[in-house]
């Protein structure tokens, strides 16, 4: 913890996801007297900024973690990760427990299906993958690390969105890049959809609001939903 003695706790946020974002600044409003340091992955170029401190990168698993957590004086851990990030969340049980910090789990909720929907639910990616039938045009909502499962799929013509330019080419046969953020409204998503002549959408159970607009906008258009679960 810095020396100031003005500084009465240091809260770390394991972020990267809009809720993680809007709880960092509620603290810092709140709680002027403490620190309040949000962890980043680093997976986006440019993220957006979030009130307070921002940290970017891993920390070197279990242990790695537990020790940032003694040499920086964190006094409360929050798990504001994405639902899917298995890992740093079971990381951030064990490395509280061993530095001996309070731990809050705040993973958001998974979206319930509304009438209307058009779900196919499956449990892995690869189940996803399977599933989607030949000759589709599937809007593939997934993290860039996860796009080559897909790759086996010539038959099918594969939309990509991503926040940041792939570093190197997809491995998808057929597909079309666009680079941006999810669309704010339904609106703006079914404009995609439309102009992509998208008859599927991959995803997964990530729940929030952050990115449910394609979710709407598939309800909308009647468009089934891939949806991956979480287990």
């Amino acid at each position: 913890m810095p020396n100031n003695p003005e500084i009465t706790e240091t809260i770390l946020i394991l972020g990267g996801t809009k809720e993680a974002a809007d709880l960092a600044r509620e603290l810092v409003a709140a709680r002027p007297e403490a620190r309040i340091i949000t962890s980043l992955a680093g997976r986006t170029k440019e993220p957006a900024p979030v009130a307070g401190e921002t940290r970017i990168g891993g920390f070197g698993g279990v242990e790695g973690l537990a020790r940032y957590l003694r040499e920086t004086g964190v006094t409360r851990l929050i798990d504001a990760t994405h639902p899917f990030a298995r890992q740093i969340s079971a990381n951030a049980v064990q490395a509280a427990r061993i530095a001996g910090v309070p731990h809050e789990n705040r993973t958001r909720k998974p979206w319930a299906r509304q009438p209307g929907d058009n779900w196919v639910e499956v449990e892995t990616l690869e189940q996803a993958r399977d599933t989607i039938p030949p000759r589709a045009r599937v809007l593939l909502a997934l993290g860039s690390q996860y796009i080559g499962l897909f790759a086996s799929r010539d038959d099918v013509h594969f939309v990509v969105r991503m926040i940041d330019p792939p570093k190197t080419p997809l491995e998808l046969p057929d597909h079309a890049l666009v680079l941006g953020r999810p669309g704010d409204t339904p609106a703006a998503e079914t404009m995609l959809l439309i102009a992509h002549k998208v008859t599927h959408i991959v995803c997964r159970n990530s729940g929030g609001t952050a990115a449910y607009a394609k979710i709407e906008a598939a309800r909308e258009l009647g468009l089934p939903v891939i949806m991956v679960g979480r287990s």
